[in-house]
């Protein structure tokens, strides 16, 4: 923890120390404030230090005065106690949303309290209150802020709300499912027999087959919608992640134009297995592939790789450190055109696509078994720069015994 130096005292020295004078026997030797005020400095760093949650205090002056580890840690920043002393402006430089919070505690009387907040640098989302600190006077010579990493608190209420939209989904999806899969088969059944009939007319054949190929398409979105809103079951086993990411490259080969576009696997032959269920990972992978197929337009690379990793599990109700999960890490990558910024975020939403035949619910599809694996996704893109996928998933109980031997 970073904090400031004990006030130019030095430590009191033991009474055995040599000396003119002798002190009466049970007098401690060392003046009572003196003593006073090292205990409470020792008191006052430990106890900062032990804190569960972010702590950093700035001086009037623009200064950094305290930051415990675990506000480095939710910022990202590798501690230092050099920071002791230096302009918090320049020391928080990679978050300048803390900037501006920190900085309006002195423009503000009324200050904001138990605040959420996305760092934009990081992702993460905290909730802080901030608040004055003040001298013997009452005047402002400083101010403190106190948060908490809420990223997994976040995570879970956005799975319920998720868990809430897919229930009414749902409900309206299998009335319409039913509504429009029986009229749609008939569609496709009679233009096949229309077809038999016209003979061979070039313009008849040509309009039944847009006819037929059109019905196929409204069905798919139908099964697509079903698949989307239907709880996910898991017939969960020991599976090979190297195993499932060949398989996708080929069904995606089989669905999605390839054209000359280079496929890099880089997957170590020890990767550790998981316990999941095959069939659906391989449909997340497919569909990340044809995705890629389908930015790239037949040219360009597509990268898919695979690690031992680690990543964040729950925290416990004590509020003590989240524990580290062995995992498995895969990244699906393209050198494409990439996401506009303003679609990055919108890219998980059911029934958004920026395809003309998309029906928005692959992504949406993907990210709704990743979480029933208790596994996480994430997309980091720019326009021209591509586009990479990174799925977590933790490695069970019992091959994470395998994970660490390894």
């Amino acid at each position: 923890m970073a904090v400031p130096p004990a006030g130019g005292r030095d430590r009191p020295r033991p009474s055995s120390e040599a000396g003119s004078r002798v002190p009466a026997a049970g007098h401690d030797p060392r003046p009572r404030r003196a003593l006073a005020a090292y205990v409470g400095d020792r008191f006052f760093r430990n106890m900062v230090a032990s804190m569960r949650n972010g702590v950093l205090a700035v001086t009037r002056d623009g200064n950094l005065a305290v930051m415990n580890e675990e506000a480095y840690r939710i910022f990202s920043l590798q501690p230092d106690p050099g920071d002791i002393g230096r302009p918090y402006a320049e020391v928080l430089r990679m978050h300048p949303d803390i900037v501006r919070v920190i900085g309006s505690a002195f423009e503000l009387e009324h200050l904001p309290n138990r605040v959420e907040l996305r760092l934009k640098a990081t992702g993460r989302v905290i909730g802080y209150t901030l608040s004055h600190i003040r001298d013997e006077d009452g005047a402002v010579e400083g101010a403190a802020l106190f948060f908490k990493d809420l990223t997994r608190v976040e995570q879970l209420e956005e799975r319920e709300r998720l868990r809430d939209r897919l229930a009414a989904l749902g409900e309206m999806a299998a009335a319409m499912a039913h509504e429009l899969k029986n009229p749609l088969a008939g569609i496709e059944v009679m233009a096949g027999l229309l077809r038999r009939k016209v003979g061979d007319s070039p313009d008849a054949q040509s309009l039944i087959t847009d006819i037929i190929n059109e019905a196929k398409l409204a069905n798919a979105t139908v099964v697509e919608m079903l698949d989307y809103v239907r709880p996910v079951r898991l017939e969960r086993g020991r599976t090979l992640l190297g195993r499932v990411l060949h398989t996708a490259v080929v069904n995606a080969e089989s669905k999605a134009h390839r054209g000359s576009t280079v496929v890099d696997l880089d997957i170590p032959d020890d990767l550790p297995p998981i316990q999941g269920d095959e069939h659906q990972l391989c449909q997340v992978f497919t569909n990340l592939v044809i995705n890629a197929f389908e930015a790239l337009g037949g040219t360009g690379h597509v990268r898919i790789s695979a690690a031992v990793g680690t990543m964040e599990g729950e925290q416990h109700e004590s509020g003590a450190p989240a524990p580290h999960i062995p995992s498995v890490v895969v990244q699906v990558s393209d050198d494409g055109p990439g996401i506009p910024p303003e679609l990055k975020d919108r890219v998980w939403n059911a029934f958004f696509s920026t395809k003309p035949q998309g029906s928005g619910l692959g992504l949406a599809i993907v990210r709704k078994i990743v979480d029933a694996h208790d596994g996480r996704i994430d997309v980091k893109t720019a326009p021209g720069q591509g586009t990479r996928f990174t799925i977590t998933l933790p490695v069970s109980a019992g091959d994470a015994e395998w994970f660490h031997q390894a």
